[in-house]
């Protein structure tokens, strides 16, 4: 039953945010036209900003840096 109250695309969300990179502080990443078939930027960026991660689009994939340190750009 709970699985028809909730909105069909957060399963998608849920199971990005329940990998193991994302316990160690590691890096997840997906590709944008997944991202935008699923969930669609906003709501990947929404759910990025409330966790304190990063996130980076580069080469047609979006990489989630799942560590809330400060980040830098070096190259």
């Amino acid at each position: 039953m709970d699985r028809i109250l909730r909105r069909p695309n957060e399963a998608w969300l849920e199971q990005l945010f329940s990998a193991k990179a994302v316990e160690r502080g590691g890096v997840v990443r997906r590709s944008v036209l997944d991202v935008e078939r699923e969930i669609g930027r906003e709501r990947l960026k929404a759910a990025v900003l409330a966790r304190g991660f990063h996130l980076v689009e580069c080469g047609g994939q979006f990489i989630v840096i799942c560590n809330q340190g400060h980040m830098r750009v070096l190259v």
